[in-house]
């Protein structure tokens, strides 16, 4: 589906890029080729790979789960300034 310039302009609307009505004829040549690269990729058989987080095969390292400094609630909140129910009170933030 190419794209024309109508549709250029909502996308960059949409993304609140403001791009100048002379640039959205090149604007939509260059995203219509990408979307032809993207196409392309449609056409590469994928089937026997298998899905992977990193071109390197690494496994991660697994650290044992164990609890070493717990219970210390009444420690950590005596740092905080103001405390309720066990939680730091901060000020209300509104922007």
């Amino acid at each position: 589906m190419p794209l024309d310039k109508d549709t250029v302009r909502k996308i960059a609307t949409l993304a609140r890029i403001k791009v100048e009505e002379d640039a959205l004829e090149p604007l939509a040549g260059e995203l219509n080729n990408i979307l032809g690269w993207v196409e392309q990729l449609d056409e590469v058989d994928t089937e026997e790979v298998a899905p992977m987080t990193s071109v390197v095969a690494a496994d991660l390292f697994q650290r044992p789960d164990n609890v070493s400094d717990g219970d210390r609630v009444e420690a950590i909140l005596a740092n905080a300034p103001e405390e309720t129910q066990h939680f730091f009170v901060v000020p209300k933030v509104i922007e």
